[in-house]
């Protein structure tokens, strides 16, 4: 089953795991801007977005997210490893992931499309570019693609 979004639909759930408070305060007021009810959870680290994704810990009541913004820099599991560990998991590799990071690194992008990323954006230095790239993503994701809605097995 696809999820719809819009005023009307159920939230979308977005997970974030990112370890720049500054960046998650910028992409929280640019959803907020957004004309879609996003429920955005935030994970400042990638082995406490494996526990939120696995349901473990302080997160056992965590829900599915819709879609997984990543940042590959990330204190304690890199964002790599967690990507890896979505994709090749059965019941989240289906979880669309975004990869939202500062490397414009060509070894970065091909190793995060080896892993079956579904994109990759290269985070823009300034506070106008960064808020354009998360409306983008906001345009993108969550108002052109169906995203898959699966309760986890």
């Amino acid at each position: 089953m696809t999820k719809s979004v819009g005023t009307d639909a159920e939230p979308v759930e977005i997970l974030l795991v990112e370890d720049s408070p500054g960046d998650v305060r910028l992409t929280r007021e640019a959803f907020k801007d957004a004309k879609v009810h996003v429920n955005l959870h935030v994970a400042s680290d990638g082995t406490e977005a494996v526990a939120f994704l696995k349901q473990e810990g302080a997160h056992v009541n965590a829900l599915r997210p819709d879609l997984i913004l990543l940042d590959l820099n990330l204190p304690k599991k890199d964002g790599r490893e967690v990507l890896e560990e979505i994709k090749e998991s059965p019941t989240l590799k289906s979880i669309p992931v975004v990869i939202l990071t500062t490397s414009a690194s060509e070894a970065d992008i091909l190793r995060s499309y080896r892993l079956h990323a579904n994109c990759y954006i290269t985070k823009p230095v300034g506070l106008d570019g960064f808020l354009k790239v998360v409306q983008s993503i906001n345009g993108f994701w969550l108002s052109v693609v169906k995203l898959p809605h699966e309760a986890a097995l």
